[in-house]
């Protein structure tokens, strides 16, 4: 993960606002949470830091408490962790369906059983795989129907139609701009004027980056280093790095402790050890924790023991002000 390979809000308030929004969009196609599952879930910020061992502890704990969000994210992780849908991961897939869950719904309706046919272990279903589609989209459509840029974002899901993405987009919603750019990137759309495609992706992916998608601004900045932009892409890189994205942060890290300086951050040792700290709290999720322990040396060694001592200051209060570190999985994995 070596500084600006940055691949695929104006200010810290706009992260906030954004898990703030994806929090309560989750909550759309579900019932209402008791007082205490509204709660910060400890299992989901888990599993969105690759921690799956520990976040089905927690999931378990949360979905048997009613937590419809936990219930979906407990049959994701299950799945993942096992590679195929086990009984287990169907039976919290379902229990969360059958709470008006439609991500749920779009997971069961996209199952494959070639793994779970070949070792003999494939669940009974409660209803087939194109019940559960139509069941989602008897949920979502009223919704779309009426401009919900979420709802407008499922339809695509569920049907594969590019021109729901498009509407959703164009309805402002950041996860749907982002593959608006993905999806143009990849050759799809028409554009007949040299640079026109590619100044389509840039547009899609800024407004998704507006929209406060980490994803998005992690693309957008790779557009900006290519351009040598050096001022947005301290603008943006900052505040990718608020929204708790891990790949952000150690950027960002690096670049204000001048590990290397590539981008014109003024110093500050301070602050650079203190992310990396915080970045090695997620051990080695998504195989990071070499380099994390290597990049924090190199830092640590620029630095003397009251820095040292005002770094873990540093790094409580950006832990105590910002959301938790994250990989930002996609809500609907693979």
């Amino acid at each position: 993960m070596a500084p600006l390979q940055l691949k695929a809000k104006k200010n810290t308030t706009l992260a906030i606002t954004y898990l703030f929004l994806t929090v309560l969009s989750s909550a759309v196609f579900a019932s209402p949470l008791s007082s205490a599952a509204q709660k910060e879930q400890k299992g989901i910020i888990l599993y969105n830091q690759l921690k799956l061992d520990s976040a089905i502890q927690e999931l378990e704990r949360e979905a048997s408490s009613g937590s419809i969000d936990s219930q979906y994210y407990l049959g994701e992780a299950l799945r993942k962790k096992s590679r195929y849908m086990s009984p287990e991961a169907q039976h919290w897939y379902e229990t969360a369906a059958e709470n008006n869950n439609v991500y749920a719904m779009i997971q069961l309706g996209r199952t494959k059983n070639d793994l779970c046919e070949k070792i003999g272990n494939c669940p009974p279903t409660k209803k087939t795989q194109a019940e559960w589609f139509s069941l989602a989209k008897d949920l979502v459509l009223p919704r779309a129907e009426k401009g919900d840029p979420e709802s407008l974002y499922l339809m695509y899901e569920i049907t594969l139609n590019r021109e729901w993405l498009e509407k959703s987009a164009n309805a402002g919603y950041s996860l749907a701009q982002y593959w608006m750019a993905v999806s143009e990137r990849q050759g799809e759309g028409f554009f007949l004027i040299p640079g026109k495609r590619d100044a389509s992706v840039k547009k899609w992916l800024l407004l998704s980056s507006e929209g406060g998608y980490p994803k998005a601004m992690m693309d957008y900045l790779q557009i900006l280093f290519e351009e040598g932009d050096m001022a947005n892409i301290r603008h943006w890189l900052e505040i990718a790095a608020a929204t708790g994205d891990q790949a952000a942060i150690s950027n960002y890290g690096a670049y204000v402790a001048h590990t290397p300086d590539k981008v014109g951050y003024s110093l500050d040792l301070v602050k650079g050890y203190a992310l990396f700290t915080l970045l090695g709290e997620l051990d080695d999720s998504g195989g990071i924790g070499r380099y994390v322990e290597r990049k924090g040396e190199e830092i640590r060694e620029k630095m003397t023991p009251a820095q040292i001592e005002e770094s873990k200051i540093v790094a409580k209060e950006w832990k105590a002000t910002h959301p938790p570190l994250s990989f930002f999985p996609d809500k609907l994995g693979n």
